[in-house]
């Protein structure tokens, strides 16, 4: 399905006609990896890509249970035309992480480490393409809401807009509501090992599963118990606070001006294409529906994403 110009679906089909399963070729220099610090309890693990001279920038968000690792091929072959950033959110990688007391992790603050990110990192917003995935895509259009001119243009995809249980994978309906979010923490946190192997390759057909690169696999494992919280912990604190920010995102769709391109794989096992076919067509946004991938294009075909990215950013 999609919506949107002719043009656009027919852009959208050459840039995302197969699954490659390749990271693209290196292009550019080495991202460099360094620490950002936003306020007094939060500073971030970041990565930058340098163009000698770009023509924008991009700034990838990631989702659970990932880091910033996931990013790297991708923005290494953007680095030849764009100055490219992801960053660990709060929670995640080898950023920090508050006590759950004194920082929220919910949609609304991710927005505000979002927000402050770009301001410290100084890039310029009238340039700036922001792709979210998962946890990533909610905080970004939270941000776009209050402040429009937040990015040129932003491409999200298999995230949960609205609250729409139905449309969610069973342990992510539990996370809703207590006592059953408790309970699925603690069993997220019993079988790490196994979400890490294996949360990427669920549902997908045999011939189309796929291995992370091993840097990548070594970096999330790392990153999912860096201090006395865990990154099961942080995409619990996040859920407990999902369907208040959902409800405004979806009480505030009106205010939503910045453009906004919708990616989806057609295999997502965890969050339902039914649910960015609704999102796409509340806001009137090209929505590509991407055949034979699952919940993580990026990890599934880091090939087509770059492509999809620069046909966003130009």
């Amino acid at each position: 399905m999609s919506t949107g110009s002719t043009g656009k679906r027919l852009a959208a089909a050459a840039v995302w006609s197969a699954v490659t399963w390749a990271a693209p070729q290196a292009i550019a220099g080495a991202p460099e990896i360094d620490y950002l610090k936003i306020d007094g309890d939060i500073t971030l693990r970041r990565m930058v890509v340098h163009a000698a001279a770009p023509k924008g920038t991009v700034l990838f968000l990631h989702g659970f249970p990932e880091t910033l690792y996931v990013w790297k091929d991708i923005a290494t072959a953007l680095g030849d035309t764009y100055e490219v950033h992801a960053f660990d959110w709060p929670g995640f990688g080898q950023s920090s992480r508050p006590v759950a007391g004194t920082f929220s992790y919910a949609p609304q603050a991710f927005a505000a480490v979002l927000k402050a990110y770009i301001a410290k990192a100084g890039i310029e917003r009238s340039m700036l393409t922001i792709y979210a995935t998962d946890i990533g895509a909610l905080p970004a259009l939270l941000l776009a809401i209050e402040e429009p001119d937040i990015a040129r243009t932003i491409v999200v995809g298999d995230f949960a807009p609205f609250d729409r249980p139905a449309y969610m994978y069973e342990s992510l309906q539990n996370l809703k509501s207590e006592p059953f979010a408790s309970q699925t923490r603690a069993h997220m946190n019993r079988t790490s090992a196994e979400i890490l192997a294996n949360a990427y390759r669920r549902g997908l057909p045999k011939e189309r599963q796929f291995d992370l690169p091993a840097d990548v696999r070594q970096d999330m494992e790392a990153g999912w118990g860096n201090g006395a919280m865990t990154a099961a912990d942080a995409f619990y604190h996040y859920y407990s606070h999902f369907t208040r920010d959902q409800d405004r995102l979806e009480a505030n769709l009106g205010r939503l001006k910045t453009p906004v391109t919708v990616i989806w794989g057609e295999d997502d096992l965890y969050i339902s294409k039914k649910m960015g076919e609704e999102f796409a067509g509340r806001i009137g946004a090209s929505l590509d529906v991407l055949p034979g991938v699952g919940h993580y294009p990026h990890l599934q075909d880091p090939a087509g994403t770059v492509a999809a990215v620069r046909a966003s950013a130009r």
